[in-house]
């Protein structure tokens, strides 16, 4: 599953981990994030992330 960094902060969202703090569990994609995810850390919404290579 492909990392994505947020194009304001730098943070990545790592499919393998998830996003605790926002109930996501571990092996979500980031395409099935839901609509309304934004950056845990500035709050950036997600079509402000990039794929990471």
């Amino acid at each position: 599953m492909k990392k994505y960094q947020c194009n304001i902060c730098g943070y990545i969202y790592d499919p393998a981990l998830g996003d605790p703090d926002s109930n996501i569990p571990p092996n979500t994609p980031f395409e099935n994030l839901p609509a309304d995810w934004v950056c845990p850390i500035c709050g950036a919404t997600k079509d402000q992330f990039s794929p990471v290579d």
